[in-house]
């Protein structure tokens, strides 16, 4: 059976997805188009840009523009927004830039937030870059370095209030970006854990980017806001599959959870948020359960019941994997390697072990899920969302898909099998 908790709701806008259809032509599809992009400015030194506020996002979750301010829309606390018997952050929202194009790569990003908060409010900015292989985690906007150049860049406020009386309001955002040496990190094969997974349930509840939970859905939650995918895309997509590897699954990280909002134990320590003394790869949450860790208590200090790393809605849960109860996985974090990706427009898509509806089915791949090609092979003819096709592409792992349905492919040229 799922774990019971509560979740703390952050409200996210959505980015819009990068779902630009690849031509059907012979040979490699072209990369997707980048998302939209506001106009860069030609100032000297650090290139600098204000963010607007009032029309930023234009699909904002719980954030609204009043007299001049930033400010939850609707601060008040629902029964899924308060953690279990601590009084942590119980409303919260976000509101997210258009994506900016710089005038020349950077690797560095400043952001300076004019804000007001007291009595349990906070306010914080985020920003991530955008390269060839795709948008880098979200990190503190006071100072992100990338390893790699970006091109674009996108910002993120994030609100937070404990009760109705908290104030967290922001009056202006402005970031400057400029070049810092670094060391590039060639990217290689995308991190593999092996996890304790739940199942989220929560159906009609609303995720924190602000999708409505339905019935037999297909997305993940991760413990952090680190690689959580603005709604309606898979900028941040995992691969999740039973131990077996029989059956497997792809989908766009939603939600953050099931016990943090912190805790990207993936990174290493330079990196992660909290719990840097812990090994690579250990979420919080098995550590305090297994070994006592932090005396055994959460974020929050709620005493972990469950080693959980990954949540997983119902559809990845059951129709994905195919599992009855939680258990151990293999996550695999699809940003943090390289290699052609393709958009999967319409789904869930199925997984066959080979390049015909004769094959069998391995798994699914989810509506925005972002998976990697390998190379592409003639096969069944399909007639799908997007085109009829005679073309399949093998992804990393082996298992096949159709071009019939998915929308896009960027990150690099796919050569043929």
């Amino acid at each position: 059976m799922a774990h019971s908790r509560r979740r703390t709701v952050v409200a996210l806008t959505a980015l819009t997805a990068l779902l630009t259809v690849a031509a059907g032509l012979p040979g490699t599809p072209a990369p997707a188009a980048p998302p939209p992009t506001a106009a860069p400015s030609r100032a000297a030194g650090p290139e600098r840009w204000s963010v607007d506020l009032a029309v930023a996002g234009g699909d904002d979750v719980n954030v609204a523009w009043r007299s001049g301010r930033l400010r939850l829309a609707d601060p008040r606390p629902t029964v899924r927004t308060r953690p279990a018997a601590v009084a942590g952050p119980l409303a919260e929202g976000i509101l997210l830039s258009a994506p900016r194009a710089l005038e020349k790569p950077a690797t560095r990003v400043r952001a300076q937030l004019a804000a007001r908060t007291g009595d349990g409010g906070t306010a914080v900015a985020q920003v991530r870059g955008w390269r060839a292989r795709g948008w880098t985690e979200w990190r503190d906007g006071a100072e992100a370095v990338f390893d790699q150049p970006v091109s674009r860049v996108q910002a993120r406020v994030v609100l937070t209030t404990r009760d109705a009386a908290s104030d967290a309001t922001v009056t202006g955002l402005t970031l400057a970006a400029d070049r810092v040496t670094t060391t590039a990190v060639q990217p290689a094969a995308a991190l593999t854990y092996r996890v304790y997974a739940t199942r989220i349930g929560l159906v009609g509840g609303t995720t924190a980017n602000g999708h409505t939970v339905a019935t037999r859905d297909h997305f993940a939650a991760l413990p952090t806001r680190r690689g959580l995918s603005p709604r309606n895309t898979g900028d941040y997509t995992v691969k999740v599959c039973t131990t077996s590897g029989s059956r497997c699954e792809y989908a766009p990280v939603w939600d953050v959870g099931p016990w943090y909002t912190r805790d990207d134990w993936w990174n290493p320590a330079s990196i992660r948020e909290n719990w840097k003394d812990l090994p690579r790869g250990l979420p919080e949450a098995q550590a305090a359960y297994q070994n006592g860790y932090n005396g055994g208590r959460d974020q929050f200090g709620r005493t972990v019941r469950n080693p959980a790393g990954l949540d997983l809605a119902d559809g990845t849960f059951w129709d994905g994997l195919r599992l009855t109860d939680n258990a151990w996985v293999d996550v695999t974090l699809l940003w943090t390697g390289g290699g052609a990706r393709a958009v999967v427009g319409s789904g869930p898509l199925n997984l066959r072990a080979g390049a015909s509806t004769s094959y069998a089915s391995r798994g699914l791949a989810a509506t925005y899920a972002h998976v990697p090609v390998q190379c592409y092979v003639t096969g069944q003819r399909i007639a799908g969302t997007y085109r009829t096709t005679t073309r399949w592409y093998r992804l990393v792992g082996g298992n096949y898909v159709s071009h019939a349905y998915l929308s896009s492919i960027y990150g690099g040229t796919v050569p043929r099998c």
